[in-house]
């Protein structure tokens, strides 16, 4: 059973994950929407922008984090004038970095869920007076939420299995930052830690091989609908 230490990293883990996922879900879906019906030259730029974090490095990701909201620069300054206190080496920079690399599995998610739904149902409600708001709330959003609740988890998927942004963003503070992926890289430096390599490893597996499997559910949902 994993002790003490090992339930702290589990259970920040957990909360990281799912703070990051909330934070990212209504941005992911205005995003997604937008990528789906913007009809314009720049599309493909914001789309690229986006996935991003995709096909960079992570280590890359988090340096670039840091340089936009480390302790010096004016986000960094501008947080700490506003909360007296700063991001980076906090649980906030570990839900950041979380979000920013699970992001594009979301939008991207979500995007394909809007691009499903049947264009002729929401004239329909146009027609009979919806304006686009009402028509996004009572038809799209609806219609393509299991493709969006599918994006969440597996960008919650993710976000539990982050590394290398949260390192350069966060570091390794244990209690604060020390997420699973963190703790088994220290254990990696330490003597007889093999066995809390194991049990953090077999949680992670657990947790990221049941969001996957939520997330193949959900979207074998979606095409059915």
């Amino acid at each position: 059973m994993p002790g003490e230490a090992e339930r702290e990293v589990i259970l920040l883990s957990v909360r990281v994950a799912a703070l990051a996922v909330g934070a990212s879900l209504v941005p992911g879906v205005l995003l997604g929407l937008a990528l789906t019906r913007w009809r314009h030259p720049l599309r493909p730029l914001l789309q690229g922008v986006v996935m991003l974090p995709l096909v960079l490095p992570p280590v890359v990701t988090g340096y670039l984090l840091l340089f936009l909201l480390g302790r010096s620069r004016p986000l960094g300054r501008a947080w700490h004038a506003l909360t007296g206190g700063y991001i980076a080496y906090t649980t906030a920079a570990c839900v950041i970095a979380a979000a920013v690399v699970g992001f594009p599995l979301l939008v991207e998610a979500i995007r394909l869920a809007v691009l499903g739904v049947d264009r002729r149902l929401e004239q329909v409600a146009r027609s009979l007076g919806r304006g686009p708001f009402d028509t996004f709330a009572r038809v799209t959003l609806p219609l393509s939420l299991p493709g969006v609740l599918a994006g969440a988890v597996l960008s919650y998927a993710r976000a539990l299995g982050e590394f290398g942004a949260t390192i350069v963003l966060a570091g390794n503070v244990a209690g604060e930052t020390r997420t699973i992926p963190v703790a088994v890289y220290t254990l990696l430096n330490v003597r007889d830690g093999e066995a809390g390599i194991l049990r953090l490893t077999g949680v992670s597996v657990a947790l990221a091989l049941a969001a996957l499997l939520g997330s193949f559910w959900l979207s074998a949902r979606q095409r059915r609908a």
